[in-house]
This record gives structure tokens, sequence and C-alpha cells, in this order.
């Protein structure tokens, strides 16, 4: 017991140690308002200027203002292709930077598409034509430099980045980044395959292997680091990361096709992801697709979300609530209350209290 207490008091001093100034929430509930309901299933969601959303669903991508709920939805349904069960078509992978929004499709040939938000102009920037192509994620370090990336081709992950404001796209050669092992992959759940704090890059993959990926300087140089999330199936592994710093962060998974299981779906990293513990193993939720600190909470406040329902933490993930059995594919904060959270069929605002 007097061992369990010091790891504890550990943690609460890694993630008070903070830039910000923690506010304490505690929050109980949530209030979910549902501003778009639809036949259509969205796992990526971005924000802009706190007021404009930008999603990516099965079959192309939209925006919706959240303060007077207007749509706008361009689909792809000219390139589906029925025999890849409409991968080409689905946009799992978006990003708002510098009046721009980039929607990248998962399957074969992947293409990203840039929209210039004044005019709505669509430029295709980047197409890859592989068999194997298949892209889960996509981040910005600033207005000029991105990264997307996408399981393996080749021996090691795919990963793009720009480095002009996202008029051009290079992929990253095999000899500049770490090998994966076979099966080693990413899951396209919920655009969170990708964490960056400053210069500092994590990328989470999973199956055979769920390792985390570190660049501390905006993608040139690459290390890789073990983690004791569940593994060694398609279908096992951490399927969402986030940090709080350049030093805490959380990743959070699971198996998918046991939602049930609460045994070594999440851990937690207090040395900017060299090293991962796990936390509630055992207890509290089981498999979710998308996980995301509280803003302001000083790294203590954890939301979770997946097609189960949404929990929270309120000391860094050691105990959880489930506030909700309302199911949900991804979510992103608007401010340290409010969040959007988006899954098969519908967008909603999510009020936590």
């Amino acid at each position: 017991m007097r061992y369990i207490i010091i790891v504890l008091v550990g943690f609460g001093l890694a993630f008070c140690n903070t830039k910000d100034e923690a506010v304490v929430h505690n929050f109980s509930e949530v209030n979910i308002n549902v501003i778009y309901e639809d036949s259509i299933s969205i796992r990526a969601i971005d924000i802009y200027n706190d007021t404009l959303l930008g999603f990516g669903f099965d079959r192309g991508y939209g925006f919706i203002n959240l303060e007077t709920h207007k749509r706008q939805l361009s689909f792809f349904e000219d390139v589906i292709d029925e025999d890849q069960e409409n991968w080409i078509a689905q946009q799992r992978a978006v990003n708002f930077t510098n009046g721009a929004f980039y929607t990248l499709g998962i399957g074969s040939p992947a293409r990203l598409r840039k929209i210039d938000l004044h005019t709505r102009e669509e430029k295709v920037v980047y197409t890859e034509d592989h068999e194997k192509a298949f892209y889960d994620a996509i981040a910005f370090w600033n207005t000029t430099e991105g990264i997307a990336m996408g399981d393996p081709t080749d021996g090691c992950l795919s990963i793009i980045m720009t480095r002009d404001g996202g008029k051009s796209w290079k992929k990253i050669p095999c000899d500049r980044l770490p090998g994966t092992v076979e099966g080693e992959a990413a899951f396209a759940a919920s655009n969170g395959n990708i964490a960056i704090v400053g210069d500092h890059t994590w990328i989470v993959s999973g199956g055979k292997k769920s390792r985390v990926f570190y660049s501390p300087d905006k993608g040139e140089t690459w290390n890789v680091f073990e983690t004791p999330i569940v593994q060694g199936t398609p279908t096992k592994g951490a399927y969402s990361i986030h940090f709080y710093d350049k030093n805490n962060g959380v990743i959070y998974g699971g198996d998918y096709t046991k939602p049930d299981d609460n045994k070594a779906n999440k851990a937690i990293t207090t040395d900017g992801g060299k090293t991962w513990k796990l936390i509630s193993n055992g207890i509290g939720p089981g498999y979710k697709s998308c996980i995301r600190y509280v803003p302001k909470s000083g790294g203590k406040e954890l939301v979770c979300v997946g097609f189960t329902g949404i929990s929270i933490s309120n000391d860094f993930g050691q105990h959880w609530k489930e506030l909700s059995k309302e199911g949900f594919y991804t979510l992103r904060f608007v401010n340290d209350s409010t969040a959007v959270a988006a899954g098969k069929g519908r967008i909603a605002k999510i009020i936590f209290k």
C-alpha cells in the first residue's frame, strides 16, 4: 500500500509541474446536444477558431458552423470502390490550419485534399497509389509544417510531411524511420494516432506491436518506445494518444471486438513517452477509440469516448466514471467545459458539468 501511495503522489507531482495553473473541474455529468444527424459515419473532426467544425465521413467531408449549425457537405461517391468496402472515399483524417482544411482518404489511391476556407476551392496536394496504402491521422506543428501517418507499405510506417504550408507533401523513406514488425499498423478510429506539443511528435501503433514512435524535432529524427498496452492481434493495441505537455501523455485502446475487456488498455507517461505505465488496469472503461485531456486541468482530468459511451477520470486516470452510454468515435474540446463529439450518424455538442 505504501508503494502505491508513493507512485500516485509521483504522478500528481509530475502532472502539476505544468506551465498553466490547473483548474479543478470535477465533472460528473454531461448534456449531449445533437447538432447534426444523417446516415453517415464520422471518425475525424477538427475545430477552427472555436466556431467551425470540419469533419470527414465515409463518403466525403463537411463543415458545420457551431453557432448557427449551418452545414455544407461534399460527397465523393464518384470514387467509391465497392471491392474495397468504400475505403477509398472514407475520410478519417482531417485538420485545419492557416485558413485551409485538409482531409485525407484512407484507401488506395490515398488522396490528401486541401480546401481553401475563403473560396472553398479544393485541390489534391498528395496522392499515393499503393495497394497497402491506408492513412490514419493528420496534424500540424504550425501553419507551414504538417505530418500525416498511415500503415506500413514498405517495412516502416507511412509518414508524409509538408514544409511549405501544405502545398506539397513528401513521404519519408524507411531508412530515416524505425522499422515496423509484420502485422504492426495503426487504427483509423478517431484521427487520434498523432500527438504534437511544440516540436515534439508522438505516433502510436497497434496490432502485432503497440508502440510509440517519437520525434523531438518535427519529424527530422525518430525513436521508438515499447508500451504495455494489449497487443498481438490485428484488433488489439493503442487507438489514440494525447499529450498534455511535452512530458505527460496518455494512450488508450484495447480490442474493439471485446469492448468490455479493460485490462492493459490504458497507460500513462511522465517522461515524454520513453516509458509507459498501465493505469486502472482491470478497472474502469474497456475499449475506447479516443482519449483527450480536459483543457486547463493540469493533466489531471481525462475524457475517453467510444461506441460504448463517454467516461471521465478526475485523478490522472486512476479511477473513472461513466458519464453516458451514448456512443461516439471521436471528440475534440472547444474549451475546458465544452466539446464536440462525432460517431455513427451524428455530431453532438457535449457540455460537461
